[in-house]
């Protein structure tokens, strides 16, 4: 094996949502070494956080029906007990939440917790407080998806933040995902919630790193045996 594969092989994809992002940042650069050199070394160290956060690297995710993986990278901010938001249609008692909180440094590409049909897509304006806040989910700009398992309806909330600004979903309702699967990103930081079934019981505490598509975040059949994995 060539160092060159070697060395490609450790350097992960971008997402093409990234590619004017990036294209922006690097074209900044030239005009700040243009005006001082310092403004464009800084401009280029810019250019390659711009890269790294769009990037889309492969995940190994357990495939099994009962099994909930984390939608998005980033620090477990949150599992407690909440009412879901109504556009959800979810009911009006506390379910379950799993709340995890990207920094403008994690991945933002984000991955269906569950296997299932999208049974509605739900848009809703708001705010652009701290994703960090409980009151965030609440109040600020939001997408939230419903999809249906064998094992109950599950609730997924992409929330914006104080830089986030921009949500963007590639999915549609209707549509079948598989566990680990790609269905949106969130541009420069922010939070996604999981809503689980009730009596779900959340595998990961508060505080503890998870990855998308890979971090079990509950197994409603703890009991099984092995899972099957797929790498997307």
């Amino acid at each position: 094996m060539s160092v060159v594969k070697s060395i490609r092989d450790q350097i992960p994809p971008i997402h093409p949502e990234g590619y004017p992002f990036i294209g922006a940042f690097a074209f900044a650069s030239l005009i700040l070494f243009w005006i001082w050199t310092p403004l464009g070394w800084i401009g280029s160290a810019l250019t390659v956080w711009c890269a790294l956060f769009f990037r889309d690297p492969v995940r190994v995710t357990p495939v099994r029906e009962g099994i909930v993986v984390s939608p998005a990278d980033g620090r477990v901010s949150m599992v407690v007990q909440a009412v879901p938001p109504a556009e959800l249609g979810l009911g009006d008692k506390p379910l379950p939440r799993i709340s995890i909180f990207m920094s403008v440094f994690n991945c933002h590409v984000n991955r269906s917790p569950v296997a299932g049909r999208i049974d509605r897509i739900a848009y809703r304006p708001g705010k652009f407080l701290n994703a960090d806040l409980d009151k965030a989910s609440e109040d600020n700009e939001r997408n939230s998806l419903v999809i249906s398992t064998p094992a109950g309806r599950i609730g997924v909330i992409q929330i914006a933040g104080l830089v986030a600004r921009r949500i963007v979903s590639f999915v549609k309702e209707g549509q079948v995902l598989g566990a680990g699967e790609r269905f949106g990103l969130i541009r420069f930081g922010s939070r996604l919630d999981v809503f689980l079934p009730e009596g779900a019981k959340a595998l990961v505490s508060e505080g503890q790193t998870a990855i998308a598509g890979e971090t079990v975040l509950a197994d409603f059949k703890l009991g099984d045996g092995g899972r099957s994995y797929r790498v997307d």
